[in-house]
């Protein structure tokens, strides 16, 4: 099987490296050990779709489980490495799962001058992963899959959208956790906030115990009164706090910890508006929600004059060169220019699923009302311009269900609930009451949408600590709201319709 697996023909591709894994342990690359795997074969293989595409993918495959499915997985960040996680959630529930590097190796920051691989990372490495994957499937098992599944958040998220709008028959369902679909505005938006905290580098910076104030002043004014239980320390629906900045003590003469100076102050207002074009006063994306000031990838992150620019400002450095100088940065002028370069092939904007719809397939999709990394807005705003394209929230529900998830961070952890499912340690019961690909693939093989997903707080988002509370989320526009009894048990919460909508919208030109 080995040999033939390495001969298998692969259009623009080649096989790598064949591993069978017997002993449930196996090794990555930076020495760390996933156990607790059933007997898998791995296969690795480079594709070059084009001469300069450098695509890396591998298919995992359970040799005595394998359920006849295949899961396609997403990655996140600039990519650049084989996202080992989710390879090892497929193959323990029994798929033959697929990751890849986005072509992207080592890092996204070296892609300069490479359009064909900014081409490969926006869209095709996702599709050429899953074609190549189906046909090893077909090798190793001697039949082809009898579902597809694919699963991704953040760059997975735009991943999973990408597949849902540009190739709508490579799955049969998809689930798009915190989609950084809008993406060349998303991180316009992370370079807005960068430059609010950083005029010149270093030189508003918020300490972190003044990142957390920010959050306590924030939940503590509106907990409660949102739909959640009054004790919460995070927001069931951000969209009902209206927090004004002016109400945080000035600190210019002392209690920095318990307070902010006239600067942060101006920096804070500037983050809480959002991106907008100098010039016209257009929206270009959504701000940061409030109440995930303090969460992973919030503030602390978004202005770090370290980290910052090497993780979350690479395409800047695609378009503008090596050399980019962020505070020289035109949200006019320049906007349009990484525009007319990079939204053409990053951006998954397109409301109109009706392929996708015509072929059976089903999306959930989800994001945590804490996430300070792709804020909740703008997938929101991607699912109402889909009402709008389908003709209604009816006719939208047939095939796509959105879950606002209260609390949630970005992709999982945060304050609030923090897996519905897709955790690392597989610690909620998988069925389709709580767990969302269960619920994914009970509505594609069985017609039963999912109405209700029980969501789970583990105690500091860490499974083998035990569960914190439970709530119930619903899908759009239903929330759960605090009706009486234990706040802990999903007992006490009913699903009740929001507003819909109720978020700043960014202008037309900035939604393709």
């Amino acid at each position: 099987m080995e040999d033939i697996l390495k001969d298998v023909h692969i259009e623009g591709g080649t096989v790598t490296n064949v591993q069978f894994v017997t002993d449930g342990c196996f090794t990555l690359p930076d020495g760390r050990i996933i156990s607790d795997l059933p007997a898998f074969c791995r296969v690795v293989v480079n594709l070059k779709p084009t001469p300069q595409s450098d695509i890396n993918i591998e298919v995992w495959l359970p040799q005595e489980i394998w359920n006849g499915k295949f899961l396609g997985t997403g990655n996140g960040g600039g990519a650049g490495f084989i996202n080992y996680t989710p390879l090892a959630f497929g193959i323990r529930r029994g798929y033959a799962t697929a990751n890849t590097d986005l072509g992207t190796s080592p890092n996204a920051n070296t892609l300069i001058g490479q359009p064909e691989r900014w081409a490969d990372f926006g869209h095709r490495a996702t599709h050429e992963m899953t074609v190549a994957a189906k046909e090893i499937i077909q090798v190793f098992y001697e039949r082809s899959a009898s579902y597809s599944y694919f699963i991704g958040c953040s760059t997975g998220g735009q991943q999973a959208l990408m597949e849902a709008q540009r190739y709508p028959s490579d799955y049969n369902g998809i689930i798009a956790g915190a989609p950084a679909n809008n993406r060349t505005h998303l991180h316009t938006g992370f370079l807005w906030n960068y430059k609010a905290m950083n005029p010149t580098p270093g030189s508003t910076i918020l300490t972190k115990e003044q990142i957390d104030f920010i959050t306590h002043k924030v939940v503590r004014q509106y907990q409660g009164k949102d739909g959640g239980a009054p004790g919460d320390n995070f927001l069931t629906d951000p969209r009902k706090c209206n927090f004004d900045p002016e109400t945080i003590p000035n600190c210019n003469g002392g209690d920095y910890n318990n307070g902010l100076t006239s600067e942060q102050l101006s920096a804070l207002k500037q983050i809480y508006a959002g991106p907008t074009n100098p010039r016209t006063g257009e929206r270009i994306y959504t701000p940061l929600p409030y109440g995930s000031e303090n969460c992973a990838g919030g503030l602390e992150l978004q202005q770090d004059p370290e980290k910052l620019p090497q993780s979350l400002l690479y395409m800047f450095k695609w378009v503008f060169g090596a050399d980019f100088d962020y505070t020289r940065f035109d949200f006019d002028r320049d906007l349009d220019t990484l525009n007319e370069i990079l939204a053409p092939i990053l951006n998954a904007n397109n409301p109109d699923l009706n392929e996708m719809k015509k072929f059976g397939g089903k999306i959930l999709m989800y994001t945590g009302l804490s996430d300070p990394l792709v804020p909740y807005q703008d997938a929101l705003h991607y699912y109402e311009r889909v009402i709008q394209d389908q003709g209604g929230l009816a006719q939208t529900q047939e095939f796509f269900r959105f879950f606002l998830v209260p609390g949630m961070g970005h992709c999982g952890g945060g304050p609030g609930l923090n897996d519905i499912g897709l955790g690392v340690f597989q610690s909620v019961v998988q069925d389709s009451e709580y767990d969302v690909f269960t619920a994914l693939v009970e509505w594609v093989e069985h017609g039963k949408a999912p109405d209700k997903i029980i969501g789970t707080a583990f105690k500091d988002s860490f499974a083998p600590n035990g569960i914190s509370f439970q709530r119930p989320i619903y899908p759009y526009p239903k929330l759960p709201e605090y009706v009486s009894g234990d706040p802990n048990l999903p007992s006490s919460y009913q699903g009740v319709d929001h507003e819909r909508g109720g978020v700043l919208t960014p202008a037309k030109r900035y939604l393709v």
